[in-house]
Formats: C-alpha cells, sequence, structure tokens
C-alpha cells in the first residue's frame, strides 16, 4: 500500500537492508506462505497485536499507558497468570511499544499508541527480530544460558531503539541461573529491557521479583470472553449458538486460548452451525438444566429421582465425575447468589440458571448449602478414584440427600448452648411451610429466614414427605383432631399419658404463637436440642394432620410452670396482707408462709327456727 511516505531502509533478519516496498513484498509472500501451508489456528489467527486488542486486562495496560507516557519505564517487568491469559503475547505486545518506530520516523519514543504496523513490529510479533531474543527458560535454564545474556547485553542494538529479553516460563531457571541474572537484572544497560513470564510466581526468588514490575494477568470474565467469540465466530462467519459459547467460556475457565481452541474443535466436530449439544457431546458435559434438575432433587430428599436422573445422564455420555463436579458448580453458584444476588446477572448463564439459582437461593440456608458443596467436594476425588465412577457418584447422591435431615455442625454446637438450634419444620414464608420451586412443583427444602425475623433462628427442618424411611414411620392412619389452644394441647399430652412431652410443654416451652396445626415457640435452655422434632412427630401422630414447629428467637410467655409459680407467689402476697396473718407473723418471729389453699365458702345451715331478732340479748 503507497503511504506516500518516503523509503527508508531498513534490515532484515541476516542484516541486510531493503526497501519499504521489498518489506511488502516480503510481507505478502508471507502471508501466501502461510496460506499455502494450510489452515491458521483461531487462537494464532486472533492473537492480540496491541494493548487495545488485549481484553480483561484493563488494569495492567492503564499502568503501562501511564508509565509510558511519563517516561517512567522500568527495567524489567514480571508477568504471571494462569494458561492461555496472555503472558508471552503482552511480552511482544510490550517489546513492540518500545520499539515501535514508523518509516517516516514520526514517532522517536516508546508508546503504546500502535495504530498500525511499524517498521520492526511484524518480526516482533513472529518472534525473529534480531534485537529480541525469546528464550524458553524451562529448556535453557543453565548458568551458561544466562551467561550469554550477560554477554550480549552489552551491545547495542542492531535496528531498534531497545534489545528486549523475554523469559517465558523464568520460574524454570535454576537457582545459579537466578543468581548469575540478578546483577544484570539490577543494572542493565540502558538499551535493554527483560520481560519475564511465569505461571509459577512462587517459585521466583524474591530477589528476582523485588528487581521487576509485577503484573498479575486476570482470568477473563466469561461474559466477555462469550462477547469475544461471539466477535470471532461473526468474523469467520460460523453460526453458533449463544448456549454453545457460553458452554465454551466455562469450560475454558477464564483463558483466552483455551477457548478459542475449543471453539476450533467445536467447528470441525459439528460440520456446520455449531450448537450447545455439540459442545455437550465433545466435551462430555451433562446438561445444565438437568443438573438444576438434580440438584432439585438432592435438595427435596428425592434419593430415587436423584439416582435416576443421574444414571439418565450417564446413559447419555455424560461422565460421573462430570455431573458431580458440574453440581458442585451449580451449589457454587446458588450460594454466591444468595451472598451477591446480582451475581445472577451473568450472560455466560442460561435462562434457566439465572432463574432457578435466584429460587434456590431465597429458599435454602447458607449452612445447607455450605454442607452441600462440602460433601461434593469430597465425593468428586472418591468419584475420581473409584473403580466404579457410576457406583461411587451414587453414593455420593444417597449421602447428600439423606444429610438434608441431619443437622449442621454449629446448629448442634448451638443447640447445646441455648437449646435454640433443633430441628424443625420449615417455617417457609409463614404460609404454612408450602413453597413452589421454579419447575412449580412443591417441596420442603430448608429455609433461612431474613435477618430481623422473629423467626430468623428457626433452624431447618426434616424433609420427609418424600423420605421412604420417614413414611414407613407415619401413621397409616390417625384420626383427624383439631386442637384449639395451648392449654387443651397440654391435656392431649396428659390424655396421651405421655408425661415427658407434658413435662417439656409445661417446663421448657414458653409460647409465642399458636394455632391449630402451627406451634411457635421458644426454647428454655433446660430443653432436650430434638425437643421441637419430637413434637412435631408426636402432634402429627395424635392429631392424623401435620404440624409446623417453629423454634423463635422472640422472648414469647413465661413457662406454664413459671406462670403457675407467679400465681402462687401473689396469692401468698395477698395472704401476707390480711391483717390477721400478720398479726400471727409478729407473733411468731421467722415464720413463712409456704402454702395456700383455698377452700369454698361454705354456706350457712339452715335451721328450723331462725334466730330472732333479740337472739344473743340477755333479759
Amino acid at each position: 500500500m503507497d503511504s506516500g511516505l518516503p523509503l527508508r531502509g531498513i534490515r532484515n533478519d541476516n542484516g541486510c537492508c531493503m526497501s519499504d516496498a521489498k518489506r511488502d513484498d516480503s510481507a505478502q509472500n508471507t502471508a501466501s506462505a502461510i496460506e499455502a501451508h494450510g489452515y491458521r489456528v483461531l487462537a494464532r489467527k486472533y492473537r492480540p497485536a496491541s494493548f487495545d486488542d488485549l481484553i480483561g486486562q484493563d488494569a495492567m495496560v492503564r499502568t503501562i499507558s501511564n508509565a509510558f507516557e511519563s517516561g517512567r519505564i522500568p527495567q524489567a517487568w514480571i508477568l504471571t497468570g494462569v494458561r492461555g491469559v496472555g503472558k508471552t503475547t503482552t511480552a511482544r505486545i510490550l517489546a513492540r511499544a518500545l520499539n515501535y518506530e514508523l518509516p517516516d520516523g514520526s514517532v522517536t519514543g516508546p508508546t503504546i499508541n500502535m495504530p498500525v504496523m511499524g517498521v520492526h513490529d511484524q518480526a516482533i510479533m513472529e518472534s525473529r527480530h534480531p534485537d529480541v531474543l525469546e528464550m524458553d527458560a524451562a529448556s535453557h535454564n543453565s548458568v551458561e544460558d544466562v551467561r550469554q545474556i550477560n554477554d550480549a547485553i552489552r551491545y547495542a542494538p542492531m535496528s531498534a531503539r531497545y534489545k528486549a529479553y523475554i523469559l517465558d516460563e523464568v520460574h524454570m531457571l535454576s537457582p545459579q541461573a537466578f543468581n548469575a541474572l540478578l546483577k544484570t537484572l539490577e543494572e542493565p544497560p540502558p538499551h535493554a529491557k527483560f520481560i519475564f513470564a511465569t505461571t509459577e510466581i512462587r517459585k521466583v526468588p524474591v530477589t528476582v521479583l523485588s528487581r521487576c514490575q509485577r503484573f498479575d494477568l486476570r482470568r477473563i470474565d466469561a461474559a466477555l470472553l462469550v462477547k469475544h467469540l461471539e466477535d470471532i465466530a461473526t468474523k469467520e462467519k460460523i453460526e453458533v449458538e449463544p448456549a454453545a459459547l457460553a458452554l465454551i467460556a466455562r469450560a475454558a475457565e477464564g483463558s483466552v486460548r483455551d477457548s478459542l481452541s475449543l471453539l476450533d474443535q467445536a467447528i470441525a466436530h459439528a460440520a456446520g452451525a455449531v450448537r450447545a449439544e455439540d459442545v455437550r457431546q465433545m466435551l462430555g458435559l451433562a446438561d445444565r438444566v438437568r443438573i438444576v434438575d438434580l440438584f432439585e432433587a438432592l435438595m427435596k430428599g428425592d434419593v430415587g429421582g436423584a439416582v435416576k436422573e443421574l444414571r439418565e445422564q450417564y446413559d447419555i455420555g455424560a461422565d460421573p465425575a462430570v455431573v458431580l463436579g458440574d453440581l458442585a458448580e451449580f451449589t457454587h453458584f446458588v450460594t454466591r447468589v444468595k451472598a451477591v444476588p446480582s451475581v445472577a446477572d451473568d450472560v455466560s448463564l442460561s435462562e434457566a440458571e439465572r432463574t432457578r439459582g435466584r429460587t434456590f437461593a431465597a429458599q435454602l440456608s447458607m449452612r445447607v448449602l455450605s454442607r452441600t458443596w462440602q460433601m461434593l467436594l469430597k465425593g468428586l476425588s472418591e468419584v475420581e478414584t473409584a473403580a466404579r465412577p457410576l457406583a461411587a457418584a451414587e453414593m455420593v447422591l444417597v449421602r447428600v440427600a439423606y444429610a438434608a435431615d441431619l443437622p449442621t455442625p454449629d446448629e448442634v454446637v448451638r443447640s447445646l448452648g441455648d437449646g435454640t438450634g433443633a430441628a424443625v419444620q420449615p417455617s417457609g414464608n409463614g404460609n404454612g411451610g408450602a413453597s413452589a420451586t421454579a419447575a412449580g412443583q412443591s417441596y420442603a427444602p430448608r429455609y433461612e429466614v431474613p435477618r430481623g425475623s422473629p423467626r430468623s433462628s428457626a433452624a431447618v427442618a426434616p424433609r420427609p414427605t418424600e423420605d421412604p424411611m420417614a413414611r414407613a414411620e407415619e401413621p397409616t392412619a390417625a384420626p383427624t383432631l383439631n386442637v384449639g389452644t395451648f392449654e387443651e394441647l397440654i391435656a392431649l399430652a396428659q390424655e396421651k399419658r405421655d408425661l415427658t412431652v407434658k413435662t417439656a410443654l409445661e417446663r421448657d416451652v414458653r409460647l409465642v404463637r399458636y394455632e391449630d396445626g402451627r406451634l411457635e415457640i421458644a426454647l428454655e435452655s433446660s430443653a432436650a436440642k430434638t425437643l421441637a422434632h419430637d413434637l412435631s412427630r408426636r402432634l402429627m401422630s395424635w392429631t392424623g394432620k401435620r404440624w409446623l414447629v417453629v423454634v423463635s428467637q422472640e422472648q414469647g410467655q413465661p413457662t406454664l410452670r413459671e406462670q403457675a409459680a407467679e400465681r402462687e407467689a401473689e396469692l401468698k402476697r395477698g395472704v401476707r396482707a390480711d391483717p390477721l396473718v400478720q398479726s400471727v407473723l409478729a407473733r411468731f418471729p421467722g415464720a413463712e408462709i409456704v402454702g395456700v389453699t383455698r377452700r369454698e365458702a361454705e354456706e350457712p345451715a339452715a335451721t328450723e327456727n331462725p334466730p330472732s331478732e333479740n337472739e344473743g340479748e340477755t333479759d
């Protein structure tokens, strides 16, 4: 392309001079040679060539931009991060920015503004410039390799502005090689710069880190990665479903290179439009909607449904370990949504995950989610090492489903301290404990009442509605009995000759609210930790209907025993105020009223001859 600029001689790889026209012809020949040799993978074809092309590294770009504009350019950088986030590419862009030069000589110093390819850029980006040495420290890690750098760094660059030494995987250098590099790294010549890249920053000596400006390259956010893949698919004229891109971005785990490699593979696998189902089959992933269904079955305690769902996913090619991993990932997602609701707005997630994730976050307690995560994480390692992964995965699901009826460790500890951690029926939203899932099915998961609610300490309840063991314990037929008041409830316990429940109701229970079928109570510290659960079971057995027993943080009414004691004390105070009793107590110092017995007033005996008006008088 004729830019109207004067020709200026530059050196080629052999140190010879050639004009701009010849250089353009050389670049075209190089491109033709690449096309002749075959297809270039997307990760190489769309490798960033400037800071504007980098995605997800805004903090680093801003720091470098300010340093270049102010002239505060350090002698060494070290770039760290997971694989595929752009460490080596960023190192080459840095070398390009240090040596950016246009044929007309209009750029006289380092700059990050590189709108067009400069004199040295093509060779630098292709790692063939004589003044930009790119070395793999994994295979060149000896003292001799570093000595060669120390010897060559004294000489001025051949054609570029700076000599740049890019050492990839620098943590692989031997301790002796690091020591040999220290002096040169601290005081390099003005024309030399070092750029290090590593995935194991902890293995780099502190003496080296202190001489470098460090940048931690972040994992790319899934939503940003999806947008990047969409742009590339548009340029490649490939039709890709948004759900397929979301699956690829999630599998890449923040690595741009991995995501482009997976997109390349998906395009070849689909041989046409790339659908989400193609990506699932390619990666051996489970359907995300079915993962949510499996999670719901576990939270309902539906062991049979959970095992059946796992079997069906296994039959269509899903790896049991992958299913458990996805299940743990969804549990983590629901936990994050519970803590930070805006997390559910992530576009890389399916609509089902976002909608139902919000529902689960509102219904499930943080304790249950944490315990589920721990069990899945431990079970995942068991499945990966088991001789029969499917059987091991089924046993993990059974444990998770049945553990929903057990109190969490903090509930047990709290119940030992204040007696309020007993397992009870779920309080729900105050509508009798019923709850509907996103799919419209009712179930009774563990609930956590919002902070500040009178029932915020209500522990969760077993969900024996789908539990076959619980059903076996329930009576098959029980008469339906209405109990209108709390006093009638105690009378019912006495009628059933259950002195344990009767005594607990009178001594350990402070009534908060009562209605037929629902009992909200506060517990004394002397109450048994299973009292609320036992009450629910006994009342259901006696009345023939399910009772909702809720442990509240409200003070509630005094216990019946406290009320009786207060009445007794009030009666004693009334008797003590009687003048006759006061005179008796004064006559006998130290005497106490130990009891008061009420007697019905006796009617005067009728006589045949009532007394006359003059009776009692003497003659």
